[in-house]
């Protein structure tokens, strides 16, 4: 029998798609598979005009036998098979594809799902395979076809007999290697493992050969005797959860499923669906988690949802799906109408994806806005679990297209509350005197609520925000204003309370540039505070960069250290104030000396690392003389 030669270019283009198309070898048992479901969907269709196929849905199936003796591995279905012609055009011509021509003619598109667009899903077999026989008769025909191959060198066809219609993938495996264990896949449990991982969602019956405990044949019935024997067991569930009305799946499928797909041993705090008819044409299954995950600040932490077509898994982690901002969002999309590329790994485009991703992106904002609503202390728990990744969505990137979104999602603490508030609350309790929304940013609510800026609001009893969060300080930068109302921070720039403490200050010039000209470089200027009421001193950092900033830009190689500006405000009516104008004249060094530990407090009161806390504590000493 004379061997054919491929007809597509040589075999530098097989080793190619071998090689360098798929990501793992595994992924050839999804494709033979995917195939095989393809050709079943096209006997099915078929079957809805044609009663002489015989067959309803219930019959179809896909069998996978291993013969380790032999080193074989076999996917049968009774699909629609091949003909001579077609084996020839199909498996001849590699990136051929039978289901893409099949849909292009059929008239009813939308009621097909085929994903075997490209013709070449069928070669990754030869990544764990040297040689590949398929045996195939078609629907209606008399004759069956044996095609066989060992690569790039060729293939031969030749009749054969086969009884029923339908396609056997005989593929025999490659010998083991210190590198590659190809036995594997003729381990039982290793491809039940592989069914379920890519193939679960498979709409028709995959069986293989499964241990099956039942009792022995003869053994005494009241003290019975087990033995396992393999039987031919259906391994897919077939119907995925995401397919299933709402009111059929209990809350403990629910569970499991989330588990399973996001590794995890918590239940998730919220379970949304979707089922999209449109533009694009999904369904989704999606999960809040309830604990956020121990990586999910590093860099190993995987993002993305499952995304499937047509019941056939295309990538485990698709993160095109979702912004980063709810990267910790589980689930799975299913969508018949993606565009693959011939791996069925990527997309070959990504228009159908940004249309899904937008409608996601809506229905998970509309379901936090439903919790914030419904249930606060269930949404406090969220938010200490993810509400900075909220605020990331604002200060990351295209952060300015979703700020109107997201603002009301947002939630700080509040110092007249005692709890967290959102914006819109804080603005409806603000008095019409009110000018700014005010806030303060440091490490914990503690440490802000005793700094010595917050003295004159509370006694206006102006609400102030309190910014624990390393971003948070960004986001209301990005916002600028909420309700026309801007943000202001009491710890930089003006407080412009009005009233009483906007009254002309003794600006104290002499004092100020004695302080200045002692500290030098380390502060960019000294001044009298309006902001002041019972401490000495306090340090501000003018307008721009914060204090926070500067903290949180420390934990970044940065070429050139970020440094806000150090502004020391002095109470100029406290005695410690007063006790260093007066040893101006009497005893200057001692001036020095106020001034120097006067800088050092302010630092600590700031959270900002003292310069020389040795030197801090010579000066304290020095003073106790």
């Amino acid at each position: 029998m004379a061997k054919k030669q491929f007809k597509a270019e040589s075999k530098r283009l097989l080793d190619l798609m071998i090689n360098s198309i798929y990501t793992h070898k595994e992924i050839f048992l999804r494709e033979i598979i995917s195939n095989a479901s393809d050709a079943i969907d096209k006997l099915c269709y078929l079957s809805l005009t044609d009663d002489k196929v015989g067959l309803d849905r219930g019959d179809f199936k896909i069998e996978i036998t291993a013969d380790k003796d032999a080193r074989t591995l076999t996917v049968s279905d009774n699909g629609i098979g091949m003909d001579k012609d077609e084996l020839e055009n199909n498996l001849g011509v590699i990136a051929s594809s039978g289901s893409y021509k099949f849909r292009q003619e059929a008239e009813q598109k939308e009621d097909i799902d085929i994903i075997g667009q490209f013709g070449v899903g069928f070669y990754s077999a030869f990544m764990v395979a040297d040689e590949i026989t398929v045996v195939t008769k078609k629907y209606g025909a008399e004759t069956a076809y044996r095609w066989q191959s060992s690569g790039a060198d060729g293939y031969t066809v030749a009749e054969c007999e086969k009884d029923s219609v339908g396609t056997d993938v005989i593929m025999h495996l490659k010998a083991d290697t210190d590198e590659e264990k190809y036995s594997e896949y003729l381990d039982g449990y290793r491809l039940y493992e592989l069914v379920k991982k890519y193939s679960d969602y498979i709409r028709y019956p995959i069986r293989m050969l499964r241990p099956t405990r039942r009792v022995k044949d003869g053994s005494d019935p009241e003290k019975p005797e087990y033995e396992y024997v393999d039987e031919m067991t259906t391994v897919n569930s077939m119907v995925p959860l995401w397919q299933r009305p709402r009111g059929e799946v209990t809350d403990e499928e629910y569970e499991k499923f989330y588990q399973s797909i996001a590794h995890a041993f918590d239940k998730p705090q919220r379970v949304i669906t979707a089922s999209v008819e449109g533009a694009v044409t999904y369904k989704a299954l999606l999960f809040i988690p309830s604990q956020r995950p121990m990586d999910f600040y590093s860099e190993g932490y995987e993002k993305g949802l499952q995304l499937y077509s047509a019941g056939v898994m295309i990538m485990d982690y698709c993160d095109a799906l979702l912004p980063d901002y709810l990267r910790f969002v589980r689930g799975v999309v299913d969508s018949p109408d993606l565009s693959l590329n011939i791996s069925r790994e990527l997309l070959q485009h990504d228009r159908q994806l940004k249309v899904i991703g937008n409608s996601l992106e809506k229905k998970l904002r509309a379901d936090l806005e439903k919790l914030l609503r419904d249930d606060r202390e269930g949404y406090e728990k969220f938010y200490e679990n993810f509400g900075r990744a909220i605020g990331f969505g604002i200060a990351g990137p295209d952060g300015l297209s979703r700020k109107e979104a997201l603002q009301d999602l947002l939630l700080f603490y509040s110092s007249t509350e005692k709890k967290l508030v959102t914006l819109r609350e804080y603005v409806d309790r603000m008095p019409e005197s009110q000018k700014y929304i005010y806030y303060a940013a440091g490490e914990n609510v503690s440490a802000i609520d005793h700094l010595p800026q917050t003295e004159l609001l509370k006694d206006k009893n102006y609400e102030i925000l309190y910014l624990t969060g390393e971003t948070d300080e960004f986001v209301l930068q990005m916002l600028g204003k909420y309700a026309d109302k801007e943000f202001r921070s009491i710890v930089d720039g003006e407080l412009d309370l009005g009233g009483e403490e906007e009254k002309v200050l003794d600006e104290k010039p002499e004092l100020m540039q004695f302080v200045k000209e002692t500290l030098g470089d380390k502060i960019k200027e000294a001044r009298a505070s309006r902001r002041l009421k019972t401490h000495p001193v306090c340090m501000t950092a003018g307008e721009g960069l914060s204090f926070e900033m500067e903290k949180y830009f420390k934990n970044f190689q940065m070429p050139t250290p970020v440094k806000a500006d150090r502004i020391l405000e002095l109470n100029t009516d406290h005695p410690a104030v007063q006790a260093m104008e007066a040893a101006m004249t009497s005893d200057r060094a001692k001036a020095e000396l106020y001034a120097k530990i006067l800088y050092d407090q302010a630092l600590l009161i700031a959270g900002l690392p003292l310069e020389d806390p040795s030197e801090y504590t010579d000066l304290v000493a020095e003073l106790m003389k």
